[in-house]
């Protein structure tokens, strides 16, 4: 039996083990897939694993996309220019990182029909997977980007990957934006909440990607503005690691969707 895993800290929350469960009982597939909570320092070990075939696969969440990178043999493309890695593997004996983020954002965002080309756009948190956002909207004609981050040197090491991204000091936003994206943890605990005055916003995106239900920053957002949480985004990078693991793409169901919900 094949075992696949996604690691991270915290993981508690993470849904990918029933996603991912569920499509390897739909395609008869002999595998399962797990979660593991892990420290920085077991890292290594687990790439050790997947070398030498003890893991077919890893998914990697918060806060290691980055960090995880100095223990792989090699980068995709779109990983080396994001430095953000979601999805390991192994490939003619090397273990490979691989980035599906930013597809999935991509084909979340789509879902809206809100068109990229010539707007502004409002990043909140330079964690690993922020890199990913960044790329995929200059990848389609985003005109500015500004970032903000609670620790303002995180956000300074992102403009070193994107010179042209506008940093802005946490609680401050844009005079003007279209669309505004958290790639915070802030929410996914039931009293988490985002302290910035959008009450002047009207006709923004709003775009949240955590998906476990909708946080207070969509919440308190939707009457004047277009929410969008980060379910299909999830459900959709989770379609590209499982792809890129299996060779095929797995089928989106309703029974899918209606395990997630549940």
């Amino acid at each position: 039996m094949e075992k696949y895993l996604v690691i991270g800290n915290p993981i508690k929350h993470s849904l990918s083990p029933i996603l991912h469960n569920h499509w390897f009982k739909t395609h008869n597939e002999d595998a399962i897939y797990d979660k593991k909570k892990v420290e920085e320092n077991e890292l290594e070990g687990l790439i050790s694993d997947v070398k030498n075939g003890k893991i077919s696969g890893i998914n990697v969440t918060v806060p290691y996309k980055n960090s995880v990178i100095k223990y792989l043999d090699k980068l995709s493309i779109i990983a080396e220019k994001t430095q953000s890695v979601n999805t390991i593997f192994k490939s003619d004996g090397k273990v490979c990182g691989h980035n599906t983020d930013c597809e999935g954002f991509m084909l979340g965002l789509m879902q809206t029909k809100f068109k990229t080309e010539g707007k502004k756009a409002f990043i909140l948190g330079a964690g690993g997977v922020t890199s990913s956002i960044i790329y995929s909207l200059k990848s389609n004609s985003i005109s500015e980007i500004y970032v903000s981050n609670r620790t303002k040197q995180k956000a300074e090491n992102l403009k070193k990957i994107f010179p042209d991204i506008k940093i802005l000091d946490w609680g401050k936003k844009p005079n003007k934006f279209d669309i505004i994206i958290n790639t915070t943890s802030i929410g996914l605990k039931e009293n988490d909440r985002i302290e910035l005055d959008f009450s002047d916003c009207k006709d923004k995106l709003f775009y949240d990607l955590i998906y476990s239900g909708k946080t207070k920053f969509l919440k308190e957002r939707e009457i004047l503005n277009y929410t969008k949480d980060g379910m299909s985004m999830f459900v959709f990078q989770a379609q590209k690691s499982y792809e890129t693991w299996l060779g095929y793409k797995p089928h989106i169901d309703e029974k899918l969707w209606d395990l997630l919900s549940n």
